[in-house]
């Protein structure tokens, strides 16, 4: 996409794609004489850039919805989501205001923001969370970067399955409850967690320097840097003589050999928080291998993973002397986490 990337153009729907269902009138959806024809001169970067040089406005919703047209036709999945949180953020607001606003003409240097920000997205596919700088995970807001696996909400279910052991059988050692998360990345896990369980004792570790530099951040931004210590290392190196009473962890999972088949917005995050070997289950073997020297008697390991990977994780569970194994699934009604108890209680 070229620097004269076209501002976005009413188009037909209505509904907002994030299931609001915010609706305004047809009439002020559609700026007059625009047609549809996908040869018209305002689809053609040129064209608009003819029509803004004319002094061309464009309202909010004009623009929201020539994005969202603009982003399916590049193949992008969330087109319309991805094209309200752009709008929002290079207008310095919030998606609702949107749609109370959709007939606010944004303003050159917004558009100026908008367009580059969709340039981005469009032409190098680079994630939403990314261009923003930041992503939202269990309702707090976390800084990102190239450095980091951006949080998923899928791992809201390693997060759930966590507080639910630490508020279950775990519950008599909720004053001293140690809690490791290996590989921490942006510390979405380890954080999450602190804010839930404030008297826990949280170490998390990670391999990269910098991730662990993106999770300090944030506990400075969340106010749970005091309670947490952030160590460099490959999984349990940091912490080797230390037990734990709960091990969580997103590890990498994706098969090499998947790579040319993975959404282009991955190739924006970094290879060691994706790829594990040839079956994608290398490190999470390392995992299940070592967790057994670091977890207190009755003790619990707890894992994202593929859900094509279950049953093969299991077996390696079982093998190791684990006992008790679950499967916690995500919204989508695939198993995403396991989780094992170290026997003793």
């Amino acid at each position: 996409m070229s620097d004269s990337t076209p501002i976005p153009q009413a188009s037909e729907s209505r509904t907002s794609a994030g299931g609001a269902g915010l609706r305004v009138d047809a009439a002020a959806e559609r700026p007059a004489g625009a047609g549809r024809s996908a040869g018209s001169a305002a689809e053609r970067p040129e064209g608009v850039a003819s029509e803004a040089r004319a002094g061309r406005t464009w309202t909010v919703l004009e623009l929201l919805r020539w994005t969202t047209d603009y982003f399916e036709r590049h193949g992008i999945e969330s087109a319309r989501l991805d094209a309200e949180v752009l709008l929002a953020h290079a207008l310095e607001s919030e998606r609702l205001r949107l749609y109370i606003d959709y007939e606010k003409p944004v303003q050159p240097k917004e558009r100026d923001r908008f367009r580059a920000l969709v340039q981005r997205r469009a032409g190098e596919r680079v994630p939403v969370s990314l261009l923003l700088g930041e992503r939202e995970f269990w309702s707090l807001r976390f800084e990102v970067s190239a450095d980091v696996l951006t949080p998923r909400p899928e791992t809201e279910t390693l997060v759930e399955a966590a507080i639910r052991h630490a508020a279950g059988d775990l519950a008599d050692r909720e004053a001293g409850l140690r809690i490791l998360d290996i590989g921490t990345g942006s510390g979405a896990i380890a954080l999450s967690l602190a804010s839930e369980l404030p008297h826990a004792d949280m170490t998390a570790t990670d391999l990269s320097e910098a991730a662990l530099q993106i999770a300090g951040i944030n506990a400075d931004r969340l106010h749970t840097r005091e309670g947490i210590r952030l160590l460099p290392g490959d999984l349990f190196a940091p912490v080797a003589s230390e037990r734990f009473d709960l091990i969580v962890s997103n590890p990498p999972y994706v098969a090499r050999q998947d790579a040319e088949s993975l959404p282009p917005e991955l190739s924006h995050e970094p290879e060691m928080a994706l790829f594990a070997g040839a079956d994608g289950l290398d490190v999470i073997r390392r995992l299940i291998a070592e967790a057994g020297d670091h977890l207190s008697r009755g003790g619990w390991l707890l894992f994202e993973l593929s859900p094509e990977q279950v049953e093969t994780v299991e077996q390696a569970l079982t093998q190791a002397g684990f006992v008790d194994l679950e499967r916690h699934f995500d919204l989508a009604g695939r198993p995403r986490v396991v989780g094992a108890r170290w026997p003793g209680e």
